[in-house]
C-alpha cells in the first residue's frame, strides 16, 4: 500500500505530463481545446483518472465533448508511455480520461445563487411599499387612563 501523500505527488506529476503532452506533443486538432484540470490517483499507484473539460472554438460555440473524448481515447496509449517514461516508476499506471463537470455545476450554482438575489431584491422592494394589515401598532398599550388595557 503506497503512501496517500506520494499518490498525490504523482498525481499532479501526471497531470502535468498530459497536459504538456496535449499541448506540445499530440497533433491531434479534436484535443486543441482540451484542458486537464485534476487527476486522481489510487493508493497503490496502478490507476489514473485525469479528468478534463473541453472549450469551445470561441465564446459563443458549443464545445464538441463527444471528438474530444474519442481523441483521448485514441491518445491514451502515447500519454501513458509518456507518464511512464516522466515519472520513472516501476509500473506504469492505466490512464482513463473523465470529462469533469465541476465547471458546469459551478455556472449552474452561479445562476442560481444571482436568481435568489434578484428574488431578494423583489421581495424587499415590496417590503419598502407595504402597509400593515391592522393598527400601525397592533400590540396592547396603557390607554389615557393609566390602565395597560388588559381584561380582568
Amino acid at each position: 500500500m503506497a503512501d496517500p501523500a506520494r499518490a498525490q505527488r504523482m498525481a499532479k506529476r501526471i497531470s502535468s505530463i498530459v497536459a504538456s503532452s496535449i499541448a506540445h506533443d499530440i497533433k491531434d486538432p479534436r484535443l486543441a481545446h482540451v484542458t486537464i484540470t485534476d487527476t486522481k490517483m489510487t493508493n497503490d499507484l496502478h490507476d489514473a483518472t485525469v479528468f478534463y473539460t473541453v472549450m469551445g472554438e470561441s465564446i459563443d460555440a458549443e464545445p464538441d465533448y463527444e471528438a474530444a473524448a474519442a481523441g483521448l481515447a485514441k491518445a491514451t496509449g502515447i500519454l501513458r508511455s509518456k507518464v511512464g517514461a516522466g515519472t520513472g516508476v516501476r509500473f506504469t499506471p492505466t490512464l482513463s480520461f473523465v470529462l469533469d463537470t465541476v465547471p458546469d455545476a459551478a455556472r449552474h450554482m452561479e445562476e442560481l445563487v444571482a436568481r435568489a438575489r434578484a428574488n431578494d431584491e423583489l421581495v424587499a422592494r415590496q417590503a419598502k411599499q407595504a402597509q400593515p394589515a391592522g393598527d400601525a401598532d397592533p400590540y396592547r398599550s396603557k390607554d389615557e387612563d393609566g390602565e395597560d388595557g388588559s381584561r380582568e
